[in-house]
């Protein structure tokens, strides 16, 4: 009785130890979660009409935008240059060819006192099919709203606000994604990025039961089943820049939040830009609604911009810009 008693133990213990490591490595976080969506303040209703028009000029006026939707992928870029200048920042096309045609990121600088750099972007493609308003016209509109307000700041680091080309399938973590060239190029330059964030499908919640699922069954033993917060993930060589940016997020009140270290292996966990950063030795954080994991119009022509919730997308930009 003792032997097979002993291995029972020893199995339960093993379990009971690898579950605590995770729970400390990987999702315990700091700061306090708010227990709810805060109220919206006078400045946050005037962010919440700003990012709707946004959505609704690059899903609802230019559609679908991609390399087979080359007319509205352009122009997407004239409106994001657009707005950059009308926050009087200078922004810059950083080109390269697919199949023949020339496709952009753009980025646009504020110079901080420290030639650090943090990044903060958003692909403005569409998938195939699809208008693509939370993924990833929601990205691209808080992208574009922080731009706006910090560009008259005078930041710590350098900031860099950059649209990124060609996310989606079929150039998805190939040389042709826009944000690994983009990756690439920087270091090649030898670019000191302490940071990146990418902005992917923030626009979407559900205060309904079960709404939120994970990619991994085990996750849900740790995670709300309510898709009623906004999530911050990374790999584990990120993990320090991601209890940071959470602590800061979570210090501000207005949202719910998760954040997960997870291995980059699970499904859904490099699956932006901030993927490409990783593969270039820099630290990356993604911020999102999970996508779908939570967006039942997820990849579809139903991405339209009235499924959004734009009180809390306004609530997840007003606390990034602390």
């Amino acid at each position: 009785m003792g032997g097979p008693l002993f291995s029972v133990l020893r199995v339960t213990g093993l379990l009971a130890a690898i579950t605590l490591l995770t729970w400390i490595f990987m999702i315990q976080m700091p700061g306090r979660n708010a227990a709810r969506a805060a109220e919206l303040t006078n400045d946050e209703r005037q962010l919440r009409s700003e990012l709707q028009a946004y959505v609704q000029k690059l899903a609802g006026e230019i559609g679908e935008r991609n390399v087979s939707h080359y007319a509205a992928l352009n122009a997407a870029v004239q409106f994001i240059e657009e707005r950059f200048a009308s926050a009087d920042l200078r922004s810059r096309r950083d080109s390269y060819e697919v199949n023949g045609r020339e496709c952009h990121n753009l980025e646009a600088v504020i110079p901080g006192r420290s030639p650090e750099i943090v990044v903060i972007g958003a692909h403005y493609d569409s998938v195939y099919g699809a208008p693509g308003a939370n993924d990833n016209a929601t990205g691209v509109a808080g992208m574009l709203a922080l731009a706006r307000r910090f560009a008259k700041t005078r930041p710590e680091k350098t900031m860099r606000f950059v649209a990124f080309v060609n996310e989606e399938p079929p150039y998805f973590q190939t040389p042709q994604m826009g944000s690994l060239v983009y990756a690439r190029r920087c270091k090649a330059n030898h670019d000191r990025i302490a940071a990146m964030i990418s902005l992917e499908t923030i626009g979407f919640f559900s205060d309904s039961p079960h709404s939120q699922v994970y990619p991994s069954a085990g996750l849900s033993a740790f995670y709300p089943k309510t898709a009623n917060f906004i999530g911050f993930v990374s790999n584990l060589g990120s993990r320090a820049l991601l209890k940071r940016c959470l602590k800061t997020f979570r210090a501000t009140g207005k949202l719910p939040s998760e954040g997960a270290t997870v291995p980059s292996f699970i499904p859904g966990v490099g699956w932006s830009d901030h993927w490409a950063f990783w593969q270039n030795g820099y630290r990356s954080v993604m911020v999102t609604d999970t996508a779908l994991f939570r967006y039942p119009h997820y990849h579809q022509h139903t991405d339209t911009p009235d499924k959004l919730d734009y009180d809390r997308f306004a609530l997840v930009v007003s606390g990034m810009k602390k």
